[in-house]
């Protein structure tokens, strides 16, 4: 594998494979679908908006993952695959049925139809979970049991598929750089850098993500570099579930107090 004068890689893991991922045309699905082509896959997106899709690759469905017969076209176009990205989801904010439809059911009924075509090729499945699967806030319940939903389904899938062959694994995305992270950004500051800083500052990375730095846990964990790994959760998230929000102030409180008897 060569690596690109943009720092993608060039060829290698994915030669000759084949991929499917839904939510292609922005954020991390587009991201994920760039990352995998450059290292050869013949990657297909699916998504609700064919501009953007086709930026992205020259293979591509429009259709919604909430709907069955977009799914069965998406399979038909992809062919058998040797790995199926499930990325395509919505923020809290909808109604219950929606969220629940496109995060959760459209995940479930994809992977349902792609199986048998997973099990003769020995593929793979990496499904594109959240944080929030683990952790909550005040609000977007229907988000948050959504992908804690995806979560679970990621272990069931592993342990049904695994003896036949097939990885099923999960990344877990904190706040990272994508259009639907920059809608929210703008419900705390209009100067969206400056939210991000906000909502980072007690992550340990001390900085929001990238769509780039998300594909590249994806494509290892779809490649056989992770052959030994499935039902796993990889976090992507800058270091923030390993933060105890019950210590934060106490260490804050205990380090200016160290500051002020450092300089009696």
């Amino acid at each position: 594998m060569t690596v690109s004068g943009n720092g993608q890689p060039e060829g290698g893991r994915y030669d000759g494979k084949r991929a499917l991922v839904t939510g292609g045309g922005t954020g991390i699905g587009a991201a994920v679908a760039r990352r995998l082509a450059a290292e050869g896959a013949r990657v297909t997106v699916m998504g609700r908006r064919e501009e953007q899709l086709r930026e992205v690759s020259g293979t591509y469905v429009v259709g919604d993952v909430s709907r069955l017969e977009d799914c069965e076209q998406a399979l038909a176009e992809a062919g058998p695959l040797d790995l199926l990205v499930n990325n395509a989801g919505i923020g809290g904010g909808s109604s219950w049925e929606e969220t629940m439809a496109i995060n959760l059911t459209g995940p479930y009924q994809l992977t349902a139809l792609a199986e048998e075509g997973l099990v003769e090729r020995r593929g793979a499945i990496v499904n594109v979970a959240s944080t929030a699967a683990f952790y909550s806030g005040a609000g977007a319940a229907d988000y948050n049991a959504s992908k804690a939903g995806l979560v679970m389904l990621t272990r069931s899938l592993a342990v049904k598929l695994g003896p036949l062959g097939v990885r099923a694994n999960a990344v877990g995305p904190g706040w990272i750089r994508t259009p639907m992270g920059e809608s929210s950004m703008r419900l705390i500051d209009r100067d969206v850098d400056a939210a991000y800083a906000l909502v980072t500052r007690h992550a340990p990375l001390r900085r929001p993500g990238t769509p780039e730095e998300v594909a590249a846990i994806v494509a290892f964990l779809g490649s056989d570099d992770a052959a030994y790994v499935t039902g796993a959760v990889l976090m992507a998230d800058g270091g923030s579930s390993a933060v105890d929000v019950l210590m934060v102030d106490h260490d804050s409180r205990l380090a200016a107090e160290e500051s002020e008897d450092a300089h009696l």
